[in-house]
Protein backbone atom coordinates (compact mmCIF):
# COMPACT_ATOMS: atom_id res chain seq x y z
CA UNK A 1 0.00 0.00 0.00
CA UNK A 2 1.19 3.24 -0.72
CA UNK A 3 0.28 6.02 1.55
CA UNK A 4 -1.25 9.66 0.88
CA UNK A 5 0.90 12.32 2.05
CA UNK A 6 -2.22 13.83 4.03
CA UNK A 7 -1.49 10.33 6.14
CA UNK A 8 1.76 11.22 8.26
CA UNK A 9 3.06 13.94 10.36
CA UNK A 10 6.21 14.49 8.43
CA UNK A 11 8.76 13.26 6.37
CA UNK A 12 10.17 11.65 8.99
CA UNK A 13 7.49 9.14 9.47
CA UNK A 14 8.75 7.20 6.04
CA UNK A 15 12.19 7.93 5.95
CA UNK A 16 14.41 4.94 4.82
CA UNK A 17 14.91 2.87 7.87
CA UNK A 18 19.01 3.25 7.15
CA UNK A 19 18.77 6.71 6.55
CA UNK A 20 16.79 7.27 9.99
CA UNK A 21 19.57 4.92 11.33
CA UNK A 22 23.01 7.23 10.03
CA UNK A 23 20.79 10.72 10.96
CA UNK A 24 19.72 9.81 14.20
CA UNK A 25 23.18 8.51 15.18
CA UNK A 26 24.83 11.20 13.29
CA UNK A 27 23.37 13.81 15.78
CA UNK A 28 23.49 11.20 18.78
CA UNK A 29 27.07 12.40 20.14
CA UNK A 30 26.32 15.92 20.26
CA UNK A 31 23.13 14.66 22.53
CA UNK A 32 24.73 12.56 24.90
CA UNK A 33 27.74 15.56 25.07
CA UNK A 34 24.70 18.20 25.74
CA UNK A 35 23.37 15.75 28.69
CA UNK A 36 27.36 15.51 30.59
CA UNK A 37 27.28 19.26 30.46
CA UNK A 38 24.58 18.25 33.58
CA UNK A 39 25.74 16.83 36.48
CA UNK A 40 23.87 13.75 37.07
CA UNK A 41 25.23 12.48 33.49
CA UNK A 42 28.37 13.26 34.10
CA UNK A 43 28.40 11.29 36.98
CA UNK A 44 26.78 8.66 35.39
CA UNK A 45 28.66 8.12 32.17
CA UNK A 46 32.17 9.45 33.81
CA UNK A 47 34.90 8.06 31.27
CA UNK A 48 32.45 7.94 28.34
CA UNK A 49 33.81 9.67 25.25
CA UNK A 50 30.30 11.54 23.81
CA UNK A 51 32.21 11.53 19.95
CA UNK A 52 32.32 7.39 20.59
CA UNK A 53 28.36 7.08 20.50
CA UNK A 54 27.75 6.65 16.92
CA UNK A 55 26.47 3.39 16.56
CA UNK A 56 23.97 1.03 18.12
CA UNK A 57 26.51 -0.81 19.03
CA UNK A 58 28.71 2.10 21.02
CA UNK A 59 25.47 3.17 22.51
CA UNK A 60 24.87 -0.30 24.04
CA UNK A 61 27.87 0.27 25.92
CA UNK A 62 26.74 3.30 27.82
CA UNK A 63 25.15 2.09 31.01
CA UNK A 64 21.59 2.35 31.81
CA UNK A 65 19.65 4.58 34.04
CA UNK A 66 17.04 2.94 35.65
CA UNK A 67 13.71 4.37 36.07
CA UNK A 68 13.08 2.63 39.91
CA UNK A 69 16.61 4.56 40.62
CA UNK A 70 15.60 7.92 39.85
CA UNK A 71 13.16 8.27 43.00
CA UNK A 72 16.46 7.73 45.26
CA UNK A 73 19.18 9.50 43.03
CA UNK A 74 16.66 12.79 43.36
CA UNK A 75 16.22 12.60 47.04
CA UNK A 76 19.84 12.73 47.20
CA UNK A 77 20.22 15.29 44.75
CA UNK A 78 17.15 16.90 44.37
CA UNK A 79 15.00 17.73 41.94
CA UNK A 80 15.72 16.00 39.44
CA UNK A 81 19.01 14.39 40.41
CA UNK A 82 21.48 16.36 38.53
CA UNK A 83 19.97 15.20 35.10
CA UNK A 84 18.06 18.29 33.94
CA UNK A 85 20.39 20.63 31.92
CA UNK A 86 17.60 23.41 32.27
CA UNK A 87 17.88 24.98 35.74
CA UNK A 88 14.14 24.39 37.54
CA UNK A 89 13.36 28.04 37.55
CA UNK A 90 13.64 28.08 33.72
CA UNK A 91 11.36 25.63 33.00
CA UNK A 92 7.64 25.79 31.82
CA UNK A 93 5.98 23.49 34.43
CA UNK A 94 7.02 21.39 37.60
CA UNK A 95 6.27 17.97 38.06
CA UNK A 96 5.48 14.93 39.86
CA UNK A 97 4.57 11.37 38.97
CA UNK A 98 3.61 8.66 41.52
CA UNK A 99 6.37 7.24 43.44
CA UNK A 100 7.49 10.08 43.70
CA UNK A 101 9.00 10.87 40.60
CA UNK A 102 10.13 14.88 39.87
CA UNK A 103 9.58 16.00 35.98
CA UNK A 104 10.88 19.54 34.48
CA UNK A 105 8.62 20.36 31.15
CA UNK A 106 11.10 22.16 28.97
CA UNK A 107 9.80 25.27 27.00
CA UNK A 108 10.72 24.11 23.42
CA UNK A 109 7.80 23.05 21.23
CA UNK A 110 6.33 19.68 21.45
CA UNK A 111 9.24 18.32 23.70
CA UNK A 112 7.16 15.13 24.61
CA UNK A 113 6.86 14.38 21.13
CA UNK A 114 2.86 14.19 20.89
CA UNK A 115 1.80 15.86 18.08
CA UNK A 116 2.57 12.95 15.90
CA UNK A 117 0.53 10.60 18.07
CA UNK A 118 -2.30 13.04 17.81
CA UNK A 119 -1.67 13.41 14.31
CA UNK A 120 -2.05 9.13 14.34
CA UNK A 121 -4.98 9.40 16.03
CA UNK A 122 -7.11 11.27 13.55
CA UNK A 123 -7.21 14.56 15.58
CA UNK A 124 -7.23 17.37 13.09
CA UNK A 125 -7.99 21.48 13.04
CA UNK A 126 -11.46 22.16 14.37
CA UNK A 127 -11.80 19.23 16.23
CA UNK A 128 -12.94 19.22 20.17
CA UNK A 129 -11.07 16.44 22.13
CA UNK A 130 -12.13 15.51 25.80
CA UNK A 131 -8.69 14.56 28.13
CA UNK A 132 -9.62 13.17 30.48
CA UNK A 133 -5.51 12.90 31.67
CA UNK A 134 -4.86 14.32 35.13
CA UNK A 135 -3.64 17.79 35.27
CA UNK A 136 -2.92 18.24 39.22
CA UNK A 137 0.83 17.92 39.54
CA UNK A 138 1.32 14.94 37.14
CA UNK A 139 2.32 15.85 33.11
CA UNK A 140 -0.34 13.37 31.75
CA UNK A 141 -2.76 15.97 30.99
CA UNK A 142 -0.36 18.55 29.79
CA UNK A 143 1.59 16.28 27.81
CA UNK A 144 -1.84 14.96 25.24
CA UNK A 145 -3.00 18.20 25.13
CA UNK A 146 -0.11 20.15 24.04
CA UNK A 147 -0.21 17.27 21.15
CA UNK A 148 -3.58 18.18 20.48
CA UNK A 149 -3.50 22.13 20.14
CA UNK A 150 -0.17 21.39 17.72
CA UNK A 151 -2.63 20.62 15.40
CA UNK A 152 -5.73 23.38 16.51
CA UNK A 153 -7.64 21.39 18.47
CA UNK A 154 -9.76 22.77 21.38
CA UNK A 155 -9.12 20.81 24.26
CA UNK A 156 -11.97 20.22 27.38
CA UNK A 157 -9.34 19.25 30.42
CA UNK A 158 -11.66 17.22 32.04
CA UNK A 159 -8.85 15.62 34.04
CA UNK A 160 -10.20 12.56 36.30
CA UNK A 161 -13.20 12.14 38.37
CA UNK A 162 -16.36 14.16 38.70
CA UNK A 163 -17.51 11.70 35.86
CA UNK A 164 -21.17 13.71 36.42
CA UNK A 165 -19.42 16.21 35.50
CA UNK A 166 -17.28 15.53 33.00
CA UNK A 167 -20.63 14.60 30.93
CA UNK A 168 -22.18 17.59 31.29
CA UNK A 169 -19.24 18.99 29.56
CA UNK A 170 -19.12 16.13 27.10
CA UNK A 171 -22.98 16.54 25.87
CA UNK A 172 -22.70 20.96 25.86
CA UNK A 173 -19.65 20.63 23.96
CA UNK A 174 -19.97 17.68 22.15
CA UNK A 175 -16.23 16.36 21.57
CA UNK A 176 -15.45 14.04 18.56
CA UNK A 177 -12.06 13.01 20.34
CA UNK A 178 -11.20 11.48 23.68
CA UNK A 179 -7.78 11.31 25.22
CA UNK A 180 -7.12 9.44 28.49
CA UNK A 181 -6.92 5.55 29.52
CA UNK A 182 -9.72 3.18 28.06
CA UNK A 183 -11.15 2.45 31.27
CA UNK A 184 -12.32 5.58 31.85
CA UNK A 185 -13.69 6.23 28.53
CA UNK A 186 -15.69 2.87 28.94
CA UNK A 187 -17.02 4.32 32.31
CA UNK A 188 -18.08 7.85 31.04
CA UNK A 189 -19.78 5.84 28.09
CA UNK A 190 -21.59 3.30 30.61
CA UNK A 191 -22.64 6.65 33.01
CA UNK A 192 -24.20 8.55 29.76
CA UNK A 193 -26.14 5.49 28.57
CA UNK A 194 -27.38 4.69 32.45
CA UNK A 195 -28.14 8.74 33.16
CA UNK A 196 -29.33 9.41 30.07
CA UNK A 197 -26.51 11.73 29.11
CA UNK A 198 -25.35 12.38 25.07
CA UNK A 199 -21.57 11.16 24.92
CA UNK A 200 -22.31 9.96 21.37
CA UNK A 201 -20.58 12.83 19.92
CA UNK A 202 -17.20 10.69 20.60
CA UNK A 203 -15.32 8.95 17.41
CA UNK A 204 -11.80 8.50 17.84
CA UNK A 205 -9.63 7.87 21.01
CA UNK A 206 -6.38 8.17 22.15
CA UNK A 207 -5.82 5.89 25.07
CA UNK A 208 -2.97 5.08 27.24
CA UNK A 209 -1.87 4.49 30.99
CA UNK A 210 -3.77 1.26 31.12
CA UNK A 211 -4.14 -1.93 29.20
CA UNK A 212 -6.08 -2.14 26.34
CA UNK A 213 -7.14 -5.49 26.04
CA UNK A 214 -8.86 -6.96 22.70
CA UNK A 215 -12.20 -7.51 23.88
CA UNK A 216 -12.41 -3.89 25.20
CA UNK A 217 -10.95 -2.03 22.23
CA UNK A 218 -14.31 -4.11 20.31
CA UNK A 219 -16.53 -2.80 22.56
CA UNK A 220 -15.46 0.76 22.16
CA UNK A 221 -15.48 0.23 18.68
CA UNK A 222 -19.20 -1.66 18.69
CA UNK A 223 -19.79 2.04 20.43
CA UNK A 224 -18.85 4.08 18.02
CA UNK A 225 -15.08 5.02 19.09
CA UNK A 226 -12.32 3.82 17.13
CA UNK A 227 -9.44 3.59 19.54
CA UNK A 228 -5.64 3.58 19.45
CA UNK A 229 -3.26 3.59 22.31
CA UNK A 230 0.58 5.04 22.82
CA UNK A 231 2.64 4.25 25.05
CA UNK A 232 4.42 7.05 26.95
CA UNK A 233 6.32 7.94 30.61
CA UNK A 234 6.64 11.27 32.11
CA UNK A 235 10.73 11.15 31.46
CA UNK A 236 10.49 10.31 27.51
CA UNK A 237 7.13 11.37 26.30
CA UNK A 238 5.40 9.78 23.42
CA UNK A 239 7.91 6.54 23.17
CA UNK A 240 5.73 4.56 20.78
CA UNK A 241 2.14 4.56 18.80
CA UNK A 242 -0.53 2.73 17.09
CA UNK A 243 -2.04 3.93 13.77
CA UNK A 244 -4.85 2.57 11.75
CA UNK A 245 -3.33 -0.24 10.37
CA UNK A 246 -3.06 -1.85 14.33
CA UNK A 247 -0.56 -4.31 13.63
CA UNK A 248 2.42 -2.86 16.77
CA UNK A 249 2.97 0.20 18.57
CA UNK A 250 5.80 2.40 16.22
CA UNK A 251 8.48 3.88 17.47
CA UNK A 252 8.57 8.03 17.81
CA UNK A 253 10.94 10.02 15.86
CA UNK A 254 12.00 11.96 18.91
CA UNK A 255 13.59 8.95 20.57
CA UNK A 256 15.73 5.55 20.35
CA UNK A 257 14.46 2.28 21.17
CA UNK A 258 16.28 -0.98 22.46
CA UNK A 259 15.31 -4.06 23.84
CA UNK A 260 17.80 -5.26 26.43
CA UNK A 261 17.76 -8.50 28.72
CA UNK A 262 16.20 -7.77 32.19
CA UNK A 263 18.74 -6.60 34.51
CA UNK A 264 21.28 -5.54 31.86
CA UNK A 265 21.73 -3.14 29.14
CA UNK A 266 22.63 -6.27 26.83
CA UNK A 267 20.41 -5.83 23.69
CA UNK A 268 18.43 -9.04 22.80
CA UNK A 269 18.01 -10.58 19.32
CA UNK A 270 15.06 -9.27 17.04
CA UNK A 271 11.31 -11.16 18.46
CA UNK A 272 12.80 -11.61 21.98
CA UNK A 273 11.18 -10.25 24.78
CA UNK A 274 13.08 -7.60 27.12
CA UNK A 275 13.12 -4.45 28.54
CA UNK A 276 12.34 -1.28 27.06
CA UNK A 277 15.27 0.81 27.16
CA UNK A 278 14.90 4.43 25.56
CA UNK A 279 17.34 7.46 24.89
CA UNK A 280 15.54 10.51 24.00
CA UNK A 281 16.46 13.99 22.67
CA UNK A 282 15.13 16.09 24.49
CA UNK A 283 17.35 19.33 24.95
CA UNK A 284 16.12 20.13 28.75
CA UNK A 285 15.62 16.80 30.36
CA UNK A 286 17.90 14.14 27.99
CA UNK A 287 17.81 10.83 28.60
CA UNK A 288 20.51 8.36 27.57
CA UNK A 289 19.39 5.02 28.15
CA UNK A 290 16.78 4.97 30.74
CA UNK A 291 15.53 1.24 31.47
CA UNK A 292 11.81 1.73 31.87
CA UNK A 293 10.91 -1.48 33.50
CA UNK A 294 8.27 -2.33 30.91
CA UNK A 295 8.66 -5.60 28.67
CA UNK A 296 8.20 -5.36 24.78
CA UNK A 297 9.43 -6.75 21.96
CA UNK A 298 10.45 -5.74 18.43
CA UNK A 299 8.14 -6.92 15.05
CA UNK A 300 10.18 -7.48 12.22
CA UNK A 301 9.44 -5.36 8.76
CA UNK A 302 7.63 -2.22 8.71
CA UNK A 303 3.71 -1.20 9.46
CA UNK A 304 0.99 -1.10 6.44
CA UNK A 305 0.36 2.53 7.05
CA UNK A 306 3.72 3.24 5.53
CA UNK A 307 5.53 4.52 8.44
CA UNK A 308 9.14 3.28 8.63
CA UNK A 309 10.49 3.45 12.17
CA UNK A 310 10.78 0.28 14.55
CA UNK A 311 7.80 -1.32 15.75
CA UNK A 312 6.78 -3.27 19.48
CA UNK A 313 4.46 -5.49 19.91
CA UNK A 314 3.50 -3.11 22.95
CA UNK A 315 3.49 -3.41 26.81
CA UNK A 316 3.97 -7.04 27.49
CA UNK A 317 4.56 -6.79 31.59
CA UNK A 318 7.64 -5.53 33.73
CA UNK A 319 10.85 -6.68 33.81
CA UNK A 320 10.70 -5.65 37.95
CA UNK A 321 7.82 -5.79 40.11
CA UNK A 322 6.10 -2.88 39.60
CA UNK A 323 2.61 -2.58 38.34
CA UNK A 324 0.71 -0.03 36.31
CA UNK A 325 -2.97 0.14 37.91
CA UNK A 326 -5.80 1.93 36.80
CA UNK A 327 -2.61 4.56 35.20
CA UNK A 328 -0.85 4.61 38.07
CA UNK A 329 2.45 2.91 39.38
CA UNK A 330 2.37 0.71 42.47
CA UNK A 331 5.82 0.23 43.66
CA UNK A 332 6.72 -3.34 45.73
CA UNK A 333 7.67 -0.68 48.32
CA UNK A 334 4.56 0.64 48.52
CA UNK A 335 3.16 -2.64 49.24
CA UNK A 336 6.46 -2.98 52.53
CA UNK A 337 5.09 0.27 53.56
CA UNK A 338 1.86 -1.63 54.59
CA UNK A 339 3.33 -4.04 56.33
CA UNK A 340 5.63 -1.33 58.33
CA UNK A 341 2.87 0.01 59.28
CA UNK A 342 0.91 -3.01 60.06
CA UNK A 343 3.74 -5.08 62.31
CA UNK A 344 0.99 -7.72 62.99
CA UNK A 345 0.66 -8.62 59.22
CA UNK A 346 3.29 -11.04 58.12
CA UNK A 347 3.93 -12.13 54.35
CA UNK A 348 1.82 -9.48 51.85
CA UNK A 349 1.16 -10.37 48.02
CA UNK A 350 -0.75 -7.48 45.76
CA UNK A 351 -2.69 -9.19 43.00
CA UNK A 352 -3.44 -7.43 39.82
CA UNK A 353 -6.15 -8.18 37.66
CA UNK A 354 -9.31 -7.48 35.21
CA UNK A 355 -12.77 -7.68 35.75
CA UNK A 356 -15.31 -5.72 33.88
CA UNK A 357 -12.82 -3.94 31.58
CA UNK A 358 -11.52 -2.39 34.40
CA UNK A 359 -8.10 -3.16 36.74
CA UNK A 360 -8.54 -4.59 40.19
CA UNK A 361 -6.20 -4.99 43.05
CA UNK A 362 -6.17 -6.96 45.84
CA UNK A 363 -3.92 -7.39 48.76
CA UNK A 364 -3.61 -10.89 50.43
CA UNK A 365 -2.00 -10.82 53.91
CA UNK A 366 -1.24 -13.28 56.00
CA UNK A 367 -2.25 -13.04 59.86
CA UNK A 368 -2.24 -15.08 62.62
CA UNK A 369 -5.72 -13.18 63.63
CA UNK A 370 -8.22 -13.03 60.90
CA UNK A 371 -9.87 -10.11 61.88
CA UNK A 372 -12.66 -8.50 59.70
CA UNK A 373 -12.35 -5.14 61.25
CA UNK A 374 -8.26 -4.98 60.71
CA UNK A 375 -9.13 -6.00 57.12
CA UNK A 376 -11.16 -3.09 56.24
CA UNK A 377 -8.00 -0.73 58.30
CA UNK A 378 -5.09 -2.48 56.40
CA UNK A 379 -7.82 -1.64 53.29
CA UNK A 380 -7.73 1.88 54.21
CA UNK A 381 -4.13 1.61 54.40
CA UNK A 382 -3.98 0.30 51.34
CA UNK A 383 -5.64 3.52 49.72
CA UNK A 384 -3.45 6.12 51.33
CA UNK A 385 -0.09 4.12 50.36
CA UNK A 386 -1.35 3.71 46.46
CA UNK A 387 -4.08 6.16 46.03
CA UNK A 388 -5.86 3.09 44.57
CA UNK A 389 -8.70 1.37 46.51
CA UNK A 390 -8.50 -2.34 46.36
CA UNK A 391 -10.08 -5.56 47.95
CA UNK A 392 -8.22 -6.96 51.43
CA UNK A 393 -7.99 -10.16 52.67
CA UNK A 394 -6.44 -11.85 55.59
CA UNK A 395 -4.95 -15.38 55.27
CA UNK A 396 -3.22 -17.90 57.68
CA UNK A 397 0.47 -17.80 58.20
CA UNK A 398 2.64 -20.07 55.28
CA UNK A 399 -0.89 -19.69 53.08
CA UNK A 400 1.22 -17.69 50.54
CA UNK A 401 3.73 -19.04 47.77
CA UNK A 402 8.11 -18.54 49.66
CA UNK A 403 8.71 -17.28 46.36
CA UNK A 404 9.35 -13.65 46.58
CA UNK A 405 6.98 -12.09 44.32
CA UNK A 406 5.07 -9.16 46.28
CA UNK A 407 3.61 -7.99 43.23
CA UNK A 408 1.29 -10.31 41.28
CA UNK A 409 0.19 -8.96 37.87
CA UNK A 410 -2.27 -11.12 37.00
CA UNK A 411 -4.19 -8.80 33.83
CA UNK A 412 -4.79 -11.15 30.46
CA UNK A 413 -1.63 -9.59 27.88
CA UNK A 414 -3.13 -8.79 24.57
Amino acid sequence: MIPMADNHYDSLETRNPSLRESEEFAVLHGVVAHAMTAPGWARHLAGIDPKSVTSRAALAKLPVLRKSDLVALQKESPPFGGFNVTPPGKAKRLLMSPGPIFEPEGLGVDGWGTARVCFAAGFRPGDIVHNSFAYHLTPGGFMLESGAQKHGCAVIPGGVGNTEQQLEAIAHYKPSGYIGTPDFLKILLDTAQKTGKDASSFKRGLVSGAALPGSLRDELRGRGVAVVQCYATAELGVVAYESDAGEGLIVNESVILEIVRPGTGDPVAAGEVGEIVVTSFNPDYPMIRLATGDLSALLPGVSPCGRTNLRIKGWMGRADQTAKIKGMFVHPKQVAEIGLRHPELLRLRLVVGRAAEQDTMSLLAECATLDAALAEVVAATLQSVTKLKGAVTLVAPGALPNDGKVIADERPIG
